[in-house]
This record gives structure tokens, C-alpha cells and sequence, in this order.
């Protein structure tokens, strides 16, 4: 009897686990805008909403995975660091933009970004 308790509220724990991070993933909100990684570690998404903080070295670090760029997709400003456009499905405080998980992410050519007007390519140092 004992046995079956523990397997059924096991199963219950496990489902409600299941439904928040169901309800997280679709709680995601696709931004598209210009990835920026200028220096290791460091890394933010500016949308037509303000710039999206993903990483900073020693410190925060979002969950998942930066979107990979085929050279002909990224401008290059420092060695192998630059930036290039991206959207990524993420969640985040908005109030802080801060961003906590990305759950997928893809590059897109640059001149995607170049010709939105809500968005202003980076600069270069």
C-alpha cells in the first residue's frame, strides 16, 4: 500500500512539474533583434523594447543556447567577437530585461535587422 502512495504522489509531483514548465515555455516570448557578444560571456539582445541582458561575465548567465551564426551572419569586432540578427523564444523580467532562459534561438541574415527602423545596428568601438 505504502508503495503505491509513494509511486502516486510521485507521479502527481512529477506531472505538476511537468505543467509549470509547460506554462514557462509558453509564457515565452519570441524577441528578433541584434545579438550582441563583444567580449566572453557577455551577451544581450536589442529588440524595438530595450536591450535583453543574457549574460555578463561573472556574473548572470541565461539558461540555454546563444543562436550559432555562419560567418556571412556576423560582423566581427573583436576576433571571433561581434554581433549579428537573431531571434530568440526566451523568457525574461521584463521589468529588469533580464532574460532567465532561452528556449530556442536562430540567426537571420543581417539585413533583416539593417532594415527595420525600430532597431539601430551596433557600433563598433
Amino acid at each position: 500500500m505504502r508503495s503505491r502512495l509513494g509511486a502516486s504522489a510521485l507521479a502527481l509531483v512529477l506531472c505538476c512539474l511537468a505543467d509549470v514548465a509547460l506554462a514557462q515555455t509558453s509564457a515565452a516570448k519570441v524577441r528578433c533583434g541584434w545579438f550582441e557578444n563583444p567580449t566572453p560571456a557577455n551577451a544581450w539582445l536589442s529588440d524595438r523594447d530595450g536591450e535583453w541582458t543574457l549574460g555578463v561575465q561573472g556574473g548572470h548567465q541565461a539558461e540555454g543556447n546563444w543562436p550559432k551564426f555562419e560567418s556571412y551572419r556576423w560582423v566581427r569586432t573583436n576576433r571571433n567577437y561581434g554581433y549579428g540578427c537573431a531571434c530568440l523564444k526566451m523568457l525574461a523580467d521584463s521589468s529588469s530585461q533580464l532574460v532567465t532562459r532561452i528556449v530556442s534561438s536562430a540567426s537571420r541574415p543581417l539585413a533583416v535587422c539593417r532594415r527595420d527602423r525600430a532597431l539601430t545596428e551596433p557600433k563598433p568601438d
